[in-house]
This record gives C-alpha cells, sequence and structure tokens, in this order.
C-alpha cells in the first residue's frame, strides 16, 4: 500500500532495518518493519521510555523472517506511528490497533510475538479476538503487580542517564547497554514528549494494571499454542507471571533463561531466535490450522 504523507523519517542505520507505512485508520498511519514471507509473525514491543519496534527487535527479526513474515509494529503512542487528535491509549486500544494493522495488511490470522506490555496485549488479543492468532511467543508477560522497578518505570526520566538506568534494569549484563542504544532512545523519547503523548500512555498502561487484569478463567479455555519465555533476573516482571500463565494456558510451554533479565530477546538474542524458531517451526503447520 502507497501512503503519500506519512512523517519525513528514516530509522537509524544502526538498527538495519527498512521504514514501512500503512494506513490503518481516518487519521491513523502505522510505522512498522517487515521482513520475510509466509505464515504472518506480528511482533509488539514493550513500553520502556523511548522505545520502538526496531529498538526492541532489531537482534531478532533477520534471524525469525527465516520462519515467516515478520512484521514488527510501532503501537500506537510510540514511535513513528501518526495517531489522531484525541487517541485514548490503554491495553484494549493498543489490541484494537493490531487488529487495525492485520486488516490493513489483509492478514486474516498471525502468530504474535510480544514482549512485556506487547505480551500482555497478545494474551488480551487472545481473549477478545481468538480467531485472529495461530499462536503466542511472550516474553516478561506485562500485567502483573507493581514491583520496585515497575514503580520506577511509571515515572520516567527524560535524560539519557535516565534511560540508561531504566534499561540497565532490563538486563543482567548491562554492557549491553550502550552509548549508541541510549542515544537511539533518547531521540525516540523525546519524539514521544513532543507529541505529549508519553504521559499519557504511561498512565493507561498503569491504570489498566489495576482496571484490566487477564482474564485468567478465559485463558484457561485458550486453544493456541503458547510459548512464554522469561529471564530468572528480571526485576521488571518476576518469574512467576510465566508460572501462574503456565500452569493456566492448556498448551502452554515455557523456557526460561538463566543470567537474564527481561529483555531475553536482546541479552540471548541468539539463544532466543534459535528457541522461537524451532517452536515456530514446530507448530506453524500444526493440522488444527
Amino acid at each position: 500500500m502507497t501512503i503519500t504523507d506519512v512523517p519525513d523519517y528514516r530509522t537509524d542505520e544502526f538498527f538495519g532495518l527498512a521504514d514501512e507505512w500503512v494506513r490503518t485508520d481516518a487519521d491513523e498511519i502505522t510505522h512498522y518493519h517487515e521482513l520475510g514471507e509466509g505464515t504472518p509473525i506480528l511482533f509488539l514491543h514493550g513500553s520502556g521510555t523511548g522505545v520502538t519496534a526496531a529498538a526492541n527487535w532489531w537482534m531478532n527479526l533477520p534471524a525469525i523472517a527465516e520462519y515467516g513474515r515478520c512484521i514488527a509494529i510501532d503501537s500506537i503512542g510510540y514511535g513513528q506511528t501518526v495517531v489522531a487528535p484525541g487517541t485514548e491509549y490503554g491495553i484494549r486500544e493498543w489490541v484494537k490497533h493490531a487488529v487495525r494493522v492485520l486488516d490493513a495488511l489483509g492478514i486474516e490470522k498471525t502468530w504474535i510475538v510480544g514482549n512485556s506490555i506487547g505480551g500482555w496485549v497478545a494474551m488480551q488479543l487472545a481473549i477478545d479476538f481468538p480467531d485472529r492468532l495461530l499462536g503466542i511467543v511472550s516474553m516478561g508477560t506485562g500485567g502483573a503487580q507493581r514491583t520496585a522497578a515497575l514503580a520506577g518505570h511509571s515515572r520516567p526520566e527524560l535524560s539519557e542517564a535516565g534511560i540508561r538506568r531504566t534499561l540497565e534494569q532490563f538486563v543482567v549484563d548491562t554492557a549491553l547497554i550502550t552509548d549508541d542504544l541510549v542515544s537511539l532512545r533518547y531521540r525516540a523519547a523525546l519524539n514521544d514528549t513532543a507529541s505529549e503523548r508519553l504521559t499519557e500512555v504511561v498512565a493507561a498502561r498503569d491504570r489498566d494494571r489495576v482496571a484490566l487484569p487477564l482474564d485468567f478463567d478465559v485463558l484457561s479455555t485458550l486453544d493456541i499454542p503458547v510459548l512464554l519465555i522469561h529471564g530468572t533476573q528480571d526485576v521488571v516482571i518476576p518469574v512467576s507471571r510465566t508460572w501462574d500463565l503456565l500452569t493456566t494456558i492448556p498448551n502452554a510451554d515455557a523456557h526460561i533463561f538463566s543470567q537474564c533479565g527481561h529483555w531475553s530477546q536482546i541479552e540471548r538474542a541468539d539463544e532466543f531466535n534459535e528457541v522461537v524458531g524451532r517452536y515456530l517451526a514446530r507448530h506453524a503447520f500444526d493440522g488444527r490450522r
């Protein structure tokens, strides 16, 4: 689809990803990256300050594109996605946006790979739109009760030093939080604040932690394959969150990384890509679909 009124923007070459745009509503243009072909795999990022699809998935998309059509979006309120004035945010609004993306791209059913709040959105999408999903891979699934790290996550400090402190909470190996990555996230965060979205987005996320917890009764009837991934040293979302989901969802499996925090897709990227690739290869052509 050709869009003529997209922002004059190019993702930094650091990430190695080309920019794509699709109109998903009358006043909404979604920014995304696409690699591969075949079975659709929708990637939903987390909610840290300055997060974008590129900054969440650049180490994963090229490898996982061997298994399907990878589409990584900037959710409404984040990155370069253009939203209408007065846009509301929240888990169900991010779910509806993901569905609008699928509709705009002509995708009936998809896998979702979601990190943190992206995993939370994936689970809520499975509750609200079960017929649109083939399966879910969720890492450090969001929506858990507030931890000390989550409390800090709710008061983002808009400086490079503040972003560095936030990102260093996501990993065990803080050497992964390079000056380049911090600088890129900071520039993206300035874009968020310039559009006056960041405060609204954070407030909506934290509101829904209480107002819209996942319905475990519905998840207990979920009939799709689900892979739950977690780092044992995740201080943002405790690993017990994965255990609670694993013992609720009938077809769920789990992979737990040792010496790994909240960013398993970055901190253990090669192994993460192998685990997810094998899972997709095993389940993508399940006879039930």
